[in-house]
């Protein structure tokens, strides 16, 4: 009997920043500019929402707003973790849940109630922290607590950068780096980011439905593609750098491992699947990299499934060629495992190519979350 792989996690993304930093105005864009997904929201004034846009998920009753102060002080892992099964359930269909914090919450804190939920339909998202360029001086005087929350975002999202000059933005960036954060720094003006940064496109495109009536997004994309001329709403991916890459060659485990554990500054996320060859010939490895975050998923390969390794890093300020030959050299050459010994030796060059194989995967497995796991 085969074994069908596991039903994709629902990643939820924490959306931070102090008030008037613009997470709502950031979240309204994601919203308009959901290219297909279905998107469920945790807020904590649900008037914030425009509920124009909050119809283009199609889940306006699946949105849940929370009152009575932020969420972190609001509710507890087992409260959220309720929160969380409403929007998880199969019925919702949702592709991507964020979760809008307060502008005096503690992200780091709804991070941790994140990695220790239960629920084993979501994964981390990442933190995203909204920074005022134009006022930061002033919010760094009023919370000096922001350098703490930057040394914990895995994305920090510049805003309103038409507002601020090079000094201002300069001096954001030199604060991600004192606080020893490794984020990728996004510029935006009025919170208009790329919505590929925090998830991906639409597994489920609204043209698989035969009939529907026309949307908010629809309308509103159809509006700024004659405003804009070429509907491409700014070129918002000129703020980040992507790359694909794809090998027939299996990955050697302990180089792949060597070059995630070290990923470099401004490289926020990885995605996609991953051959480890007779590391583990049964399955292939999915990889969902965000910030410091790190989770495999293995599956088995299906019949007739070219095994392969298909990765997407995307990030702020990397050096895409250089990537790109860092990760050529995780491959497994071509032949690996041949011996021209005969006898005795070969067997014994088998049994220590084998050993050595396990002890590489070892780097691969602590990253795999196992039942009752805490990534906290």
């Amino acid at each position: 009997m085969s074994t069908s792989p596991r039903s994709p996690q629902i990643p939820v993304v924490v959306l931070a920043g102090f008030l008037g930093s613009g997470k709502t105005t950031l979240l309204n864009h994601l919203l308009r500019h959901r290219a297909g997904n279905r998107i469920g929201v945790i807020v904590n004034d649900f008037g914030a929402i425009e509920i124009d846009a909050m119809t283009v998920s199609g889940q306006v009753g699946s949105t849940v707003s929370l009152g009575g102060g932020c969420l972190c002080c609001a509710v507890d892992v087992s409260e959220l973790d309720t929160y969380l099964e409403t929007l998880t359930r199969p019925s919702a269909r949702l592709d991507v849940i964020v979760i809008e914090a307060s502008g005096l919450a503690e992200p780091q804190e709804l991070v941790r109630m994140i990695l220790a939920s239960d629920n084993p339909h979501i994964v981390y998202g990442g933190l995203v922290e909204v920074v005022d360029a134009a006022e930061f001086e002033a919010t760094r005087a009023r919370h000096p607590e922001i350098g703490r929350h930057l040394a914990v975002a895995d994305l920090v999202v510049l805003n309103k950068t038409d507002r601020a000059g090079d000094e201002e933005c300069a001096r954001v960036r030199q604060a991600v780096a004192e606080s020893g954060s490794r984020a990728a720094i996004v510029p935006a003006t009025y919170g208009r980011i790329d919505p590929e940064l925090l998830f991906d496109p639409a597994l489920r495109p609204d043209h698989e439905e035969k009939e529907r009536q026309l949307s908010f997004e629809d309308l509103y994309l159809e509006q700024r593609a004659q405003e804009d001329g070429d509907g491409h709403g700014g070129h918002l991916h000129t703020a980040y750098e992507s790359l694909d890459f794809d090998s027939d060659l299996p990955m050697e485990p302990g180089r792949l491992m060597r070059f995630l554990d070290s990923r470099p500054e401004g490289l926020y996320r990885i995605k996609g699947y991953v051959d480890f060859g007779a590391g583990d010939p049964d399955h292939a490895y999915g990889v969902h990299a965000v910030g410091r975050f790190l989770r495999f998923t293995p599956r088995p390969w299906t019949r007739g499934e070219a095994r392969r390794t298909q990765l997407v890093l995307i990030g702020s300020g990397i050096d895409v060629p250089a990537l790109r030959k860092e990760l050529e050299t995780c491959r497994t050459p071509a032949g690996t495992g041949a011996t021209a010994d005969t006898g005795a030796t070969a067997d014994a060059a088998a049994t220590e190519q084998d050993a050595a194989r396990e002890r590489a995967m070892w780097g691969v497995l602590r990253y795999v979350r196992q039942p009752g796991d805490d990534d906290a």
